[in-house]
């Protein structure tokens, strides 16, 4: 598409110099900005034209601003460009960006104003190309540690020793060093490492070795298979019977759609674009849409849903969005509020931070259906809340609901089309076992300019901790400090105040009264607070792109996915980010404790969430998606097994029908047979290749 073109003349305001054309500095001064408040932009621009001033705005989302100002009777439609100066006393409006806009007032003639979506909205949106960087997959070898369980497909659980090199019939050759039960040791070739994977169980306790040659293994594999077996089916099951139940077909983009999607301020990934690709083609499809999107935390996936919502209510059609906490819901709510205000859409939030009578009051315009989206917590699915023509339910974090609300959230799935976001990992190998199974969009492209999060692990160090709020202050930023325990809070608030005398803090925790609460939140979002020290209530999608440092006190006391999300929640914008993970120096740190910190220290690299041994994570994934009770099974042929059995279920279950025979033999049969060639030669990288370990 063509940008925007203005020529301004400056007819004779230049001078010759010794054959060279000198043009003067001319008058421009910066134009106002609005950020977002479109009342006062249309006053400004009816005032300036009864001034005779010219008045030029460039905005992605023109024909918008053209008929807000049409009901204004300013007569002003999109163009898409200008090639002379517009008469005075006129308003032009361009359909394109640029990246500032100003006021030119030269001698007497009327001043020309330009303003550009970065004055009106507040943003403006970089012309550059994303780059399409995923979150790279490791391989196997790069992923083991000595020591780490394993599971080979054949043999079963053992510990990995490392790569040994062993000279049998005359060839030198590198090996993996497996141990088993009862002192046995197997020696696998790197050529069929596709047979061992990592080992991910349940909990922390260790899992039971194997022994080479008993029928041990042969038996947990048979028992885990028979399971899959019954989840290969059940989900077949849900997911044929969702492809013929009535839903509603929502009509083709409109051009209001294209508006808002141009208004989105960043360039968006290949991921989400594809994401949000699918999540429209399930939502012109006559049946319910049930559509899993998982993202790492930071990665884009509220603004697929925001643009999901706006396709429902263009077809007129209610939106109730689901978030687990009331500060994500707020946090949600000011989003969705801030990009929508061009278009006449009503956003509520029912929540606790709204006094009884307003809730009562937003009840009564759901059920009228005189509110197009509302967020909000458990509260929404209540049964005195009811919906006048729900058509799309957003369920954020779905696993932090209790049973009674997914039994809820399961009926809404057999009426309406439902959009699950989760930022907890989905591996690999499951997300494969289920294509076609259930409908999966992966947002794996970190956004442009992101950059890894610094962690440091430390015990609790007051010099540290100053360093760090002061490093955070100097440039112009905000810190979390995370203490997880409403009892000491204020006790510790009051320590850091003697720290930084100079530093303006606060406290947020979910046993304050909501309005409280809510009024620090707003005032820490809006930078009036420079330290927010709080509980782990900012665990679920609190964004603040202005905070770029969180630290964690005790946060050996932290499961790993807290302490995931928790660090998550800076590191959001272009700005590198730290997370200071502190633990009591009087005490001995657990050797569980020791690894989670180890664990979440090494996960650093943007995406990590994806490739990292986070067993918590990626078992809490499995368990959202599988939606039945299997960690027993899990644990004793680990989850890298289980998944590739239920692979192969739900693909026999396919080709074959819900009906045909259960077979015996499939977990025998996981690895395609591939022909082996050996030849007499040395294989091995030698030492002198990377001489630095």
């Amino acid at each position: 598409a063509r940008r925007p073109r203005l020529a301004v003349s400056a007819q004779d305001a230049y001078a010759w110099n010794d054959g060279q054309m000198v043009l003067p500095a001319l008058p421009f001064t910066l134009a106002p900005v609005y950020g977002g408040r479109l009342k006062q932009v249309l006053d400004t621009c009816q005032e300036l034209i009864r001034q005779k001033q010219r008045v030029i705005i460039t905005s992605h989302q023109a024909r918008r601003l053209s008929e807000l100002l049409g009901e204004r009777d300013v007569i002003a439609p999109p163009v898409d460009s200008i090639t002379e100066l517009p008469p005075a006393g006129s308003l032009t409006i361009v359909q394109g960006s640029l990246t500032e806009g100003w006021i030119l007032q030269q001698n007497a003639s009327p001043a020309i104003t330009l303003l550009t979506d970065a004055e009106i909205f507040g943003w403006a949106k970089p012309h550059r190309a994303a780059a399409h960087r995923r979150a790279g997959a490791t391989s196997l070898l790069s992923d083991l540690a000595v020591g780490d369980y394993v599971v080979h497909i054949e043999h079963g659980v053992g510990i990995y020793r490392g790569l040994v090199k062993l000279r049998l019939d005359g060839t030198e050759r590198e090996y993996l060093q497996i141990d088993y039960a009862e002192n046995d040791r197997l020696y696998v070739p790197t050529d069929q490492s596709d047979r061992v994977s990592r080992y991910v169980g349940v909990g922390d306790a260790p899992p039971a070795l194997t022994r080479l040659g008993s029928a041990d293994w042969e038996h947990a594999k048979h028992r885990a298979h028979r399971a899959v077996q019954d989840v290969a089916r059940e989900l077949l099951s849900i997911y044929a019977a969702r492809q013929v139940a009535p839903g509603t077909a929502f009509s083709p983009d409109t051009i209001w759609q294209a508006e808002l999607e141009a208004s989105f301020p960043y360039v968006e990934t290949a991921d989400q674009l594809e994401a949000i690709s699918e999540v429209k083609a399930d939502m012109e499809k006559p049946r319910p849409m049930d559509r899993l999107i998982c993202g790492d935390v930071g990665y884009g996936k509220t603004e697929v849903a925001l643009r999901a919502a706006f396709k429902a209510v263009m077809d007129s059609r209610q939106v109730a969005i689901l978030v687990p906490t009331t500060i994500l819901a707020q946090q949600h709510y000011n989003t969705f509020r801030e990009r929508l205000a061009a278009f006449p859409v009503r956003v509520e939030m029912l929540s606790r931070f709204r006094s009884e009578r307003e809730q009562h009051r937003i009840i009564e315009d759901l059920r009228l259906g005189n509110i197009d989206i509302c967020i909000g917590t458990h509260r929404l699915i209540q049964k005195d809340v009811v919906f006048k023509n729900l058509g799309l339910v957003i369920i954020d974090e779905e696993q932090r609901f209790g049973v009674l609300h997914k039994e809820r959230l399961k009926k809404l799935r057999q009426e309406v089309d439902v959009l699950t976001l989760t930022a907890t990992p989905i591996p690999r190998t499951l997300h494969m076992s289920l294509v076609g199974v259930r409908d999966m969009s992966t947002i794996d492209t970190p956004p442009e300019e992101r950059l890894p999060i610094t962690t440091i692990v430390s015990p609790y160090d007051e010099n540290l901790i100053r360093q760090a709020i002061m490093h955070e202050l100097d440039r112009g930023g905000q810190v979390y400090f995370v203490h997880n325990r409403v009892q000491s809070i204020e006790h510790v608030a009051r320590r850091l105040q003697a720290l930084l005398p100079d530093v303006s803090f606060a406290i947020g925790h979910g046993q304050m009264p909501e309005e409280e609460l809510a009024q620090v939140m707003i005032d820490f979002a809006a930078g009036k607070i420079d330290v927010l020290v709080c509980t782990a209530i900012i665990e679920s999608g609190v964004d603040i792109p202005n905070v770029n440092t969180i630290i964690i006190n005790r946060a050996d006391q932290f499961g790993l996915a807290q302490l995931y999300q928790l660090r998550g929640r800076v590191g959001r914008g272009a700005n590198r980010a730290y997370a200071y993970l502190l633990h009591d120096r009087s005490y001995q740190l657990s050797q569980t404790a020791e690894q989670r910190l180890k664990a979440i220290f090494e996960a650093s690299s943007l995406g990590a969430g994806y490739r990292i041994a986070m067993k918590d994570l990626e078992i809490r994934g499995a368990g959202n998606i599988l939606g039945v009770e299997q960690h027993g099974q899990i644990a004793a042929v680990g989850f890298d097994l289980y998944t590739r059995l239920l692979a192969a279920e739900v693909e026999r279950l396919k080709e074959e029908g819900l009906n045909s025979e259960v077979r015996s033999d499939e977990a025998d049969r996981l690895l395609p047979e591939h022909p082996s060639v050996t030849l007499p030669l040395d294989a091995f990288v030698p030492v002198s290749y990377v001489e630095d370990d």
